[in-house]
């Protein structure tokens, strides 16, 4: 591998480092979810960069103490309001949904820290209640640091986490692995670590394949109960075409760097293969995440959409996507 090969993968990088949302149009929406099947809120909190799962300004979250709370977690260029639909979903179901933001460029560590810090607020909001944290992408990486054991604060035991990740590089990204790379790092002249923190930010070592935060995953905390892990095929997959050809394709992990060894013997894990690409996965424009939708509700993290609803549910689909 040439120092010039090894620059053209990290120009690669610069498309495919986690940013699961480039491409389809986004349009912000700062209206409030739709809450009618949701129980009346009784809490009133502002929790760190935990927030409505839309682009409204005010931040405050309105939570039932009575029910458990599903974080979402977006990936790299993503926010709040991308997961707005899927909050909404969650709502249809009478699940309260609220969304953690972060800037995409800081160390993966630093990012899970503040995740971290977050749900211990929030549980402290709605004490004892389960809290279900989906991370997607980049997302998923740092959700699943944030549940690692020795993280959780004292006494924080009795209370119960899911854990869910999403088309998560477990294993590092293999474009960004010329950034781990110690003879490029001089052969370049510290060239190679330069261009790899302008393209990922602090997180650029982070992601790849020979990193300990790749390589040393560590064991779930007792409070986790279950991880499911959905694995997805992007093999094929497209995220926009025009005039009937793929211009942007939305295969951006392949399932090695989905498989990490140590984190798939965790006692606690379930893995869920499903072809599907990577922002499919999770829904946009025109797209619904039907696939994902079926997952959560067999793996029991979503509500089952009760008969009579189905037809409402499949209104909703269209409405929103």
């Amino acid at each position: 591998m040439t120092l010039r090969h090894a620059i053209s993968s990290l120009v690669v990088l610069a498309g495919l480092a986690g940013c699961s949302f480039v491409g389809p149009p986004y349009e912000p929406d700062p209206r409030p979810l739709d809450a009618s099947r949701l129980p009346v809120p009784d809490v009133a909190a502002r929790v760190g960069q935990l927030g409505p799962c839309t682009e409204a300004p005010d931040r405050t979250l309105s939570l039932n103490a009575s029910l458990p709370v599903t974080v979402l977690v977006h990936g790299c260029n993503g926010s709040a309001g991308r997961f707005r639909e899927l909050a909404q979903l969650y709502a249809f179901h009478g699940q309260q949904a609220v969304c953690f933001e972060y800037d995409d460029r800081l160390s993966l560590v630093q990012a899970s820290s503040q995740l971290l810090v977050a749900l211990d607020r929030l549980t402290a909001e709605v004490p004892g209640r389960e809290v279900t944290v989906i991370g997607h992408s980049m997302g998923g990486l740092i959700a699943r640091k944030a549940m690692e054991a020795g993280t959780r604060g004292s006494g924080s035991s009795a209370r119960p986490y899911n854990l869910a990740t999403v088309s998560a590089p477990v294993a590092g990204i293999a474009v960004a692995r010329h950034c781990g790379s110690t003879w490029l790092k001089y052969l370049s002249l510290g060239a190679v670590p330069g261009i790899c923190w302008m393209i990922s930010g602090d997180n650029w070592f982070e992601i790849t394949d020979s990193s300990p935060f790749i390589r040393q995953p560590g064991p779930l905390a007792p409070e986790v109960r279950r991880f499911l892990k959905v694995v997805t095929d992007e093999r094929g997959t497209c995220r926009r075409r025009v005039l009937g050809m793929c211009v942007e394709s939305d295969n951006v992990f392949s399932l090695p760097e989905q498989y990490n060894p140590v984190i798939d013997e965790y006692a606690r894990v379930t893995n869920v293969e499903v072809g599907a690409g990577h922002v499919e996965i999770v829904g946009y424009r025109n797209v619904p995440p039907r696939k994902l939708v079926a997952i959560l509700q067999d793996q029991g993290l979503m509500a089952p959409t009760p008969p009579p609803r189905r037809a409402a549910f499949e209104r909703l689909l269209a409405e929103l996507y």
